[in-house]
């Protein structure tokens, strides 16, 4: 009796666990490990052969001006996209949660640029921002809009900025819209019996029942935004003179274009550790503020 239990319950495991087991090992630890040794090596992605060069890798990679220019770049895109897209996405999920009419319909709209892929979503609006913007500017006689933004460094990472809020936004609204929809309605009824004014309730109710959905929200909108690559190359390239390569933009061009896949893949891990070393402490701080209803 007892050695059927366990093996019927190591055919379960099989049927629902080893399937993605595999696909974990497979996909994301052995690579993940493989590209780990090949940061201490002298590979350049062709060689058959590769000698082990111990840490000269990583000191290449903090001596390199133009990775930690582009690591600049890049928290400067992630605190612009972060902040950005979950201020919007709240709103607009609090307003789609107040029984407006057409609420459903205006959820799956605000959703929909999150299905199209980051090639595509750049490709379209780098025609929107070179030529469309320019023609109405110059039309209609508007100073912002008479030169491509794509051609001015300074508003190239505005661009940049704005295509992944439009993206991120109505992925993140749909976690704070299932955030909104699990606060009971006697918590809100008893602030308004209290006297809670709409800004109050806002405030010191809802915000506080918020946390889980903020702190997944701000988790997946850190993790992504460090890692964009595609609106990164479809949308402007790096350019103009270089002041939209973000990071994984650079550790491409590092690794395939320069073939230096040893430092660039060094420079991948060092990506790995700030990413993971930013997101845990954002989910222990945020698992800190959490309340229960």
């Amino acid at each position: 009796m007892g050695q059927n239990k366990k093996w019927y319950d190591f055919k379960f495991f099989l049927a629902f666990a080893a399937p993605t087991a595999f696909i974990f090992v497979t996909v994301m630890l052995i690579p993940f490990i493989y590209g780990l040794a090949m940061s201490f090596t002298d590979t350049n992605g062709i060689s058959s052969t590769n000698q082990f060069v111990g840490l000269q890798n990583y000191i290449k990679v903090f001596q390199d001006k133009v990775f930690w220019t582009s690591m600049v770049v890049t928290l400067k895109y992630v605190l612009g996209c972060v902040v950005l897209t979950n201020l919007l996405a709240f709103i607009i999920a609090y307003l789609l949660t107040t029984g407006i009419r057409g609420q459903n319909f205006l959820r799956a709209a605000f959703f929909t640029p999150n299905l199209l892929g980051g090639i595509v979503l750049g490709l379209v609006w780098r025609f929107v921002f070179q030529n469309a913007l320019v023609y109405v500017g110059t039309s209609l006689h508007i100073p912002i809009f008479e030169q491509s933004w794509l051609a001015d460094p300074n508003k190239a990472l505005v661009t940049l900025i704005i295509v992944t809020v439009w993206q991120l936004s109505g992925y993140m609204m749909i976690i704070y819209v299932a955030g909104f929809m699990g606060i009971s309605r006697d918590v809100l009824e008893a602030a308004d019996i209290d006297g809670c004014n709409y800004w109050q309730k806002i405030v010191k109710v809802e915000a506080p029942l918020m946390v889980p959905s903020f702190i997944i929200c701000l988790f997946l909108t850190l993790s992504r935004c460090f890692m964009v690559y595609d609106v990164n190359i479809s949308l402007t390239k790096g350019e103009p003179f270089g002041s939209t390569v973000l990071v994984s933009l650079n550790i491409y061009r590092e690794a395939f274009n320069n073939q230096n896949y040893g430092t660039g893949q060094a420079e991948a891990f060092l990506l790995f550790l700030i990413i993971a070393a930013i997101s845990l402490t954002q989910v222990y701080s945020g698992k800190k503020m959490e309340v229960e209803q």
